[in-house]
């Protein structure tokens, strides 16, 4: 429950139809498992405490009292756990049957939630036993005490506010308006399903892409849990398929054809914090009934997968379908700038480092769209107090293969003459030694442009904005940033996509070369010819700093939190002293460095987190640190 991770589950027992008996004793064992793996919100899939297949024995009044006392003794063995059950039953009232979820937690039986749709097509035939459910909440009585029954019920947690679940059954799913709507703009945060979809070929697929769709939807969590083994096979196969996703991702799901549980965390507190984010997101639980329900406060071990480059998709066919996608982006947004200015010239230095080369990289693509020749581009070298022979080469032999035009540009002599005029001792390798290289280097590029009636094309990537780790005025400024919101971690992996698919040998073994050299502004002299200012060693791995990146912007991730799931996806690569270490070089760098990302030049935004001022971060350059920083040193 810690930070908003709470531990669910969905189980589907092996059953026996219309056996309350056998049924009510195979729940209860998965509840008490459930409850010792630490889950505090269970679903059972729909009509379990009978079976979904009994037929016309659902006219059987055995059967109906059965079920009845079946969920009593449920109930009553849910005494002493604190946690969220949801199991499905047949329930009488006012003489009809509805096909429903009973809610129960700690002893208590909190609310019966009816079907809304019921099939009645092909193999289903729900309508000839049950009646469909009402929206309204009205009070029925159960075991001697009354209970909301309606599908208007928000079952809210008293300990962890961003806790809100709702319910619907199977084919409420399936429908075109299902109550899930409804219920997660009353403000659940998740939505549980209790279900007996039976399997057919292809139908898995399908059926899983509506749980994920309808949960980023809904920006919600969703439980799905399908009836399985011991259902009649009569007719059907039920294969027991149960999915947990959240906001769009499967975060876990069962093998088919069985009866198993399966248990992940949700994080309801990021979805709370989405909806915050999502203007278009308007909640109104008028006409909702609330109820309360409490859970015991814990630490939920983490299961669920924290990807350690959220920027980089895992699989070989989405990377490079991704970076295909971010290549071409980039390149339309250059190509509509030119269009725009009516520009033919673009100019760029070129450093034999990775954001250059992939600036270089997408200017060429731009070129092709355009129908212009690559010796439109000007790229410019300009070698200076640490640049070493390998990064000059690549940068030389890079520019010639791509059929642009290379122009050298010594500019020692001029930082030499500058640290005269300005009254500063060339031995002193401090800020003003950097800097002013970095600033003589943009001059120079600037006044190319203008002289060849073109546009500055700007390198710095999103992962150094987010660090400030640009000279302010230096290569800071340009006249359109193309790598603006590519992330370092992005950016290897679109070199290497671009020299895996270039098809020519010499372009990918320089390409390859490129990114087996350490990452460095060659702003201090090399020693023995080696680069001898790595950046990670100076502001940290950019792994951790794009980790950080992507936890803060996207999900507003706390300190504490954001230093947990690290600790977690980086487990065995770092240690946790040097992950809170490098977290705090961030938080710091974060906020003091701000005011270099206010006056950013245009540049195109290509995945979902971006630190434009005048799209996704407006954020004062004067804001402290302070509360962040404090929350890291409390831990």
């Amino acid at each position: 429950m810690k930070d908003g991770f709470v531990k669910v589950a969905a189980l589907t027992p092996k059953i026996r139809v219309a056996d309350c008996v056998y049924n009510t004793e195979r729940i209860c064992e998965r509840i008490d498992e459930a409850y010792r793996h630490g889950a505090s919100l269970l679903v059972f899939p729909e009509l379990c405490i009978t079976g979904y297949t009994c037929a016309d024995l659902f006219w059987q009044e055995t059967l109906l009292l059965a079920a009845k006392e079946s969920l009593k003794q449920i109930v009553e063995s849910t005494k002493g756990k604190k946690a969220l059950v949801f199991v499905g039953l047949p329930w009488e009232k006012d003489g009809k049957l509805y096909n429903v979820a009973a809610a129960i937690c700690d002893g208590r039986l909190l609310g019966l939630i009816p079907k809304r749709y019921l099939p009645n097509y092909n193999e289903f035939y729900e309508k000839r036993h049950f009646t469909e459910g009402c929206a309204e909440v009205e009070w029925v009585d159960a075991f001697g005490s009354p209970v909301p029954f309606g599908m208007r019920m928000l079952f809210c947690c008293k300990e962890l506010p961003e806790l809100v679940v709702a319910a619907e059954l199977c084919e409420d799913l399936w429908a075109p308006n299902p109550p899930s709507v409804s219920h997660a703009l009353a403000g659940a945060t998740v939505l549980v399903n209790l279900s007996a979809s039976d399997e057919a070929t292809g139908k898995s697929a399908y059926r899983e892409s509506l749980i994920a769709g309808q949960s980023a939807r809904l920006l919600a969590g969703y439980i799905y849990a399908s009836a399985g083994e011991g259902e009649s096979t009569q007719d059907l196969i039920f294969s027991g398929h149960n999915v947990i996703a959240e906001n769009g991702h499967v975060l876990a799901k069962s093998e088919r054809f069985g009866a198993e549980s399966i248990y992940t965390e949700l994080d309801v507190r990021r979805l709370s914090a989405e909806r915050r984010r999502m203007t278009s997101f308007e909640i109104d639980p008028h006409g909702y009934e609330k109820i309360a329900f409490h859970l015991d406060m814990h630490e939920t071990e983490l299961t669920r997968y924290f990807d350690p480059a959220p920027f980089v998709p895992s699989g070989m066919a989405d990377r490079e379908k991704r970076c295909e996608e971010i290549l071409m982006m980039q390149a339309i947004g250059l190509k509509k700038r030119m269009d725009h200015t009516g520009s033919r010239h673009i100019v760029v230095g070129i450093s034999g480092g990775l954001d250059s080369t992939l600036a270089l990289l997408v200017m060429a693509k731009a070129c092709d769209l355009l129908g212009l020749s690559r010796d439109a581009i000007t790229a410019v070298t300009m070698p200076g107090f640490g640049t070493t022979d390998r990064t000059y080469q690549n940068a030389c032999e890079l520019t010639r293969r791509l059929g642009a035009e290379l122009l050298e540009v010594d500019i020692r002599d001029a930082v030499n003459l500058h640290f005269r005029d300005i009254g500063h001792d060339a031995s002193i390798h401090d800020v003003t030694y950097e800097n002013s290289q970095a600033r003589e280097r943009t001059q120079i590029l600037m006044d190319l442009a203008n002289k060849k009636g073109g546009l500055l094309i700007g390198t710095g990537d999103m992962s150094e904005l987010a660090l400030g780790w640009a000279t302010y005025n230096g290569d800071h400024m340009s006249m359109y940033g193309v790598n603006c919101s590519v992330p370092k971690t992005l950016v290897r992996h679109l070199v290497r996509y671009y020299a895996d698919t270039c098809g020519d040998e010499q372009t990918k073994a320089i390409l390859l070369d490129v990114l087996d050299t350490p990452v460095s502004p060659e702003l201090l002299p090399p020693k023995d010819g080696v680069i001898s200012q790595k950046t990670e060693d100076l502001v940290g791995p950019y792994e951790l700093h794009d980790f950080f990146l992507y936890y803060l912007m996207r999900f507003g991730y706390a300190p504490a939190k954001l230093y947990r799931v690290a600790r977690y996806a980086f487990s065995g690569v770092y240690e946790e002293e040097t992950i809170k270490k490098w977290l705090k070089t961030f938080y710091r760098r974060f906020f003091a460095q701000q005011f270099k990302r206010s006056c950013l030049p245009d540049g195109p935004k290509v995945g979902s987190v971006a630190l434009s001022p005048r799209g996704d971060l407006r954020m004062p350059s004067d804001a402290c640190a302070r509360l962040w920083l404090e929350e890291l040193e409390r831990i």
